[in-house]
């Protein structure tokens, strides 16, 4: 895959969804609205350089310096998985046997990762197939969140592109462009309470059905921001964690010379202190929603 040249943005701020992930590093600091700049945003590329694995599964780490890994798994198991290790964080993800390439985040940063894949046995049971380690030396701390991956997918021809560029039109600062952004998702993304209630293990959003639907549950709310930030290059982590008792997801985003916003939730002109979409979203619709207003009560757990 390739660059695609769009306009551009380096910027911060986080908003609470529902699902998995996590990433912890709070700043009080204050929000400034710099210009956007011109620039691109990212895809991944997988060139086949540098293969972990074997004939079962092969793990293109070729790039792993723009904070990615590809997956190929060449099996018939619908339940195998991949483990991405670093120290005692452990990141799991369900593999397709469709046997094309799916993109996974070097969530924790620079340092030494152990890639492991797993076939099923029986239920609860799982047998090593496949294992490596991989060295991951960063050009940047934000380029993981900077590209598609498995949680936030898309790719050039999906809707989501051109999408994130026409909200963002008149934008004419980060702020702005944030701002637009978040009021698209709030005005236009309708809960949907009945695929909630029906929603199977694995889950994994579709951009392009949101978009077509306007419905979507936290999920789909978390990655379809995060993903129309990445477009603007703004650095976004899809969070994952705990609301209260409530599984939740939102979004970090980073700020050029401010750093990484996490557990803002509300914006009051100067400062976001409380930004949850999904609550949003449904409190303009005379709905409260199971989200507490209350930054102290998000506890992240994995970043995607």
């Amino acid at each position: 895959m390739k660059f695609k040249k769009l306009p551009v943005i380096s910027l911060l701020i986080i908003i609470g969804f529902a699902v998995l992930s996590l990433c912890a590093c709070g700043s009080d600091s204050q929000v400034t609205d710099a210009p956007v700049i011109e620039g691109e945003y990212l895809l991944p590329e997988l060139p086949g350089d540098k293969i972990i694995g074997n004939d079962l599964v092969q793990m293109d780490v070729s790039n792993s310096s723009d904070g990615y890994v590809g997956v190929k798994y060449n099996g018939d198991d619908d339940k195998a998985k991949l483990q991405v290790k670093y120290g005692s964080d452990i990141y799991t993800y369900n593999l397709n046997n469709s046997g094309e390439y799916m993109v996974f985040p070097f969530s924790c940063g620079s340092g030494s990762y152990q890639l492991e894949v797993y076939e099923s046995l029986l239920e609860n049971q799982y047998v090593q197939v496949s294992a490596g380690g991989v060295d991951v030396k960063l050009a940047d701390e934000t380029s993981p969140f900077l590209y598609p991956n498995n949680y936030v997918n898309y790719n050039a021809d999906s809707k989501v592109v051109p999408l994130a560029y026409k909200v963002t039109a008149d934008s004419d600062s980060q702020l702005g462009l944030v701002e637009d952004v978040y009021t698209y998702v709030v005005k236009e993304i309708d809960y949907d309470y009945d695929k909630l209630q029906n929603l199977g293990t694995g889950y994994l959003p579709d951009l392009d059905e949101v978009i077509d639907t306007h419905r979507g549950i936290c999920f789909d709310y978390a990655s379809l921001m995060c993903a129309m930030l990445r477009i603007r290059n703004i650095p976004t982590k899809l969070v994952v964690g705990y609301n209260g008792d409530v599984y939740h997801a939102w979004i970090s985003v980073y700020i050029s010379d401010v750093g990484w916003v996490d557990n803002a939730i509300e914006f009051d002109g100067t400062d976001w202190t409380l930004m949850d979409p999904t609550y949003a979203a449904s409190s303009q619709r005379g709905s409260e929603a199971d989200y507490v207003k209350n930054e102290d009560q998000y506890h992240a757990l994995f970043f995607y």
